[in-house]
């Protein structure tokens, strides 16, 4: 390396170490008994926690001290955040390991860490750790006894430390060397990688900003508001998964990929809608089916795998799917044992065919250009400053969506089981339910 050199990486490295240096300072303040951040023992089931803080201790404790204003701001709460998550590493890093301590990494100590886990894994090391064991064993054979003489004191010292404090310090001494002393393998794997250039990279960084960000909710506000602020559930009825007419951004983002269509259930009931008038419905029938299995519980796994085979793959199969041979061989032969992923082959292949095919003819379709006409476009709402305060003073904890899923899912069994009934007198006594919850 050149003087030159030397200069521009010192030069790059001090800011780099400057800041380093100043989050230290801070997290000093923050274990500070008088000053710092209140922390108290927690206790869980048996287990006991001392000195334990929540974030939002630390996120108080940073506003008083650098006095940032409000909390309630966005721009500053993401500043907090930014703030908290650069000191999560020293907080939870003994100061030893803090990188303003540049220690240099030397190979003796390295052997020293190694051989101290060979006593404690009594040599059952990991294969990378094993082959730098034995290379640092060829090349200190000199000072070897003096290696492991220096490993069995520092092991002797680390048991008599109580098991939390050892367990925590193993670990990160660990992450140390992880860092400081990669497996060659990862290294290797690295080197071998194909890279793509950074103007190609960057432009697709920058494609990718611009086709979503009207769709970022940090960066343009919900229509017709958001009812997280304004306590207006406007924006969820829009928004249900199974609405009529969805809203133009939902109806947009349908442009953006096939994976967008497929993950928005709307999106999905347009495109099954289209392919059944192209007589292909049977292949995102497959592929639903697919990821029910992949998804589903382990105890209907292997009656749901024999199923999909009777249903789509099988010699006259009901609603048979056209895949390759090859595909078929391999996804036969996966079905003498099924697991989760059995059918990842011939779904991929499907997907493949869907996405090449179908979902271009789809965006040109009558059926994507009715929906797309009658897609909603909300006015935004204007509520003033009084009316938010008065909408938070009537706020009420409600149920977790989990909780009330599960209620609806308990409800319509009993309904099923009682006998025969009007399955639309069901469903609309169902959303009836859901609109009182929603405006209580």
């Amino acid at each position: 390396m050149t003087i030159r050199n030397v200069r521009d990486h010192g030069q790059r490295y001090r800011p780099r170490m400057a800041c380093l240096k100043k989050l230290e300072a801070v997290v000093l303040e923050m274990q500070d008994p008088k000053t710092g951040v209140k922390s108290q023992t927690q206790r869980l089931v048996i287990t006991t926690i001392p000195h334990a803080i929540t974030g939002e201790d630390i996120v108080e404790w940073i506003a008083n001290r650098f006095k940032v204003g409000a909390a309630g701001n966005m721009s500053v709460f993401l500043l907090l955040l930014l703030i908290t998550t650069s000191l999560i590493p020293f907080l939870l890093q003994t100061p030893y390991f803090w990188p303003a301590q540049q220690w240099p990494v030397e190979d003796t100590d390295y052997a020293i860490y190694l051989a101290k886990r060979n006593i404690r894994k009594k040599g059952m090391l990991e294969l990378h750790e094993q082959e730098q064991y034995n290379n640092l064993h060829k090349w200190m054979n000199h000072k070897w006894d003096f290696i492991v003489m220096q490993a069995k004191e520092q092991y002797r010292a680390g048991k008599e430390r109580k098991k939390p404090d050892r367990v925590v310090f193993d670990c990160q001494e660990r992450a140390y060397w992880v860092v400081h002393r990669p497996p060659i393998i990862f290294t290797q794997q690295c080197i071998m990688r194909p890279r793509v250039k950074s103007s190609v990279s960057i432009g697709a960084l920058v494609k990718y900003s611009t086709t979503y960000k009207q769709h970022d909710p940090f960066l343009y506000p919900c229509l017709p508001s958001n009812p997280w602020l304004t306590d207006d559930v406007t924006y969820w009825q829009l928004n249900m998964q199974n609405i009529e007419n969805p809203t133009k951004m939902r109806v947009e983002r349908w442009t953006f990929s096939f994976g967008e269509l497929l993950s928005d259930p709307r999106g999905r009931d347009d495109f099954r809608l289209f392919l059944k008038k192209e007589f292909s419905g049977e292949n995102l029938a497959f592929w639903e089916a697919c990821e029910d299995l992949k998804w589903g519980t382990a105890a209907t796994m292997k009656e749901k795998a024999q199923q999909i085979y009777k249903t789509f793959l099988a010699r006259g199969a009901p609603r048979w799917i056209n895949i390759d041979g090859k595909t078929m061989e391999i996804t036969v032969k996966g079905l003498s044992h099924p697991h989760r992923y059995v059918l990842d082959a011939a779904q991929t292949h499907i997907y493949m065919l869907m996405k090449k095919d179908s979902y271009g003819r789809y965006l040109k379709s009558p059926v994507f250009k009715e929906t797309q006409k009658k897609a909603v476009v909300p006015e935004p709402h204007n509520f003033s400053d009084s009316q938010l305060e008065q909408n938070a003073k009537k706020r009420r904890p409600s149920l977790s969506p989990i909780i009330l899923r599960q209620q609806e899912e308990e409800q319509k069994a009993k309904l099923a089981a009682s006998g025969p009934v009007d399955i639309t007198q069901v469903m609309s006594k169902l959303a009836q339910k859901k609109g009182t919850e929603h405006r209580t």
